[in-house]
């Protein structure tokens, strides 16, 4: 439902904004598949954590919340493989990078970085926007590194190492699991609060609605969800403190940092990236610093000559 609300606004970004700026590839088609075929994997899942939700109130009647945390990390555990194995598929085609220069430059980064991935994929964003990026998924030997087209097409190779670096600084440096947990805890802190509600009348008096679990849970959650986000300061400032020690990773497995500064500004070029958002925006909506900060920040550790201990992770077998 909340996704069909969504739609006229994702149809104007898409075809309206985007178009604009000469960013959108996908056709009209193209966007009506997406969107059906992201209704029926969100129906399959959220029914999914629906139905096991409401096992676990019903119980653990008194425990729930905590169960509900744990039930939210095996579920973010098991998307880890799934998401790129099975759903991220459906959308893009994923070409494993085995041999030429690409390769080799990637290569090089997993040595210089102390890390070991088999799995090295381009995707073709291209085929519905010109943004680039780069993402790292996984754990274990179902980890794998995705490079967008994109990306490969707007970057000189040792802008793509670069990235790649910082991307591997998620994993050597553990963020991953350290925001999973952070998450983790931010789930039970709001199931811990719906079921405290759940507890009241007025809750169900208000609407007019029998005291019945689901009722209560979906109503709990109506109230809880977007007082969480005020949170999101909290949140995005653990995250802002992991991209600068992933920079710093990044400018030490380099051994420069020209390349790293250079990719974020072509960033900022080719994605019209806004290099300086108003300050109160930035606190509610920013994972990652302002590029200008970034490149400030970078530059600073490259004349200090000092970094986050790169040397000594490149020496660390991963």
């Amino acid at each position: 439902m909340l996704q069909a609300v969504a739609w006229p606004f994702d149809v104007v970004n898409t075809f309206v904004v985007e178009e604009i700026f000469g960013f959108n590839e996908q056709s009209p088609r193209l966007w009506v598949r997406d969107a059906l075929l992201q209704v029926v994997i969100s129906a399959v899942l959220v029914g999914v954590a629906a139905v096991a939700l409401l096992w676990v109130v019903g119980r653990f009647p008194d425990l729930w919340a905590a169960g509900g945390a744990v039930l939210f990390l095996g579920f973010s555990l098991v998307m880890q493989v799934v998401y790129p194995r099975v759903i991220a598929p459906l959308f893009n085609d994923f070409d494993p990078i085995e041999s030429g220069d690409l390769r080799e430059a990637v290569e090089d980064v997993f040595d210089r970085a102390g890390f070991t991935c088999e799995q090295v994929y381009e995707m073709d964003a291209s085929r519905r926007s010109s943004h680039s990026n780069a993402y790292f998924i996984g754990f274990g030997r179902t980890k794998r590194v995705v490079l967008f087209d994109t990306l490969v097409e707007q970057m000189a190779l040792d802008e793509v190492e670069s990235v790649l670096a910082h991307e591997l600084a998620h994993w050597k440096r553990n963020h991953v699991w350290k925001l999973l947990a952070t998450g983790t805890v931010q789930v039970g802190v709001v199931l811990a609060v719906a079921q405290v509600l759940m507890s009241t009348g007025w809750l169900y008096g208000m609407f007019g609605v029998p005291r019945t679990t689901y009722a209560g849970l979906a109503l709990a959650l109506l109230w809880v969800l977007p007082l969480n986000q005020l949170t999101a300061p909290l949140t995005n400032r653990l995250s802002l403190a992991y991209e600068r020690e992933a920079d710093s990773f990044a400018v030490d497995v380099m051994g420069e940092d020209e390349a790293l500064t250079g990719a974020l500004a072509n960033l900022v070029s080719e994605n019209l990236s806004n290099p300086f958002p108003h300050p109160w925006y930035a606190t509610f909506h920013y994972t990652h610093p302002p590029v200008p900060d970034r490149i400030r920040y970078i530059e600073e550790l490259a004349g200090s000559g000092s970094g986050d201990g790169g040397d000594e992770a490149a020496a660390a077998a991963d």
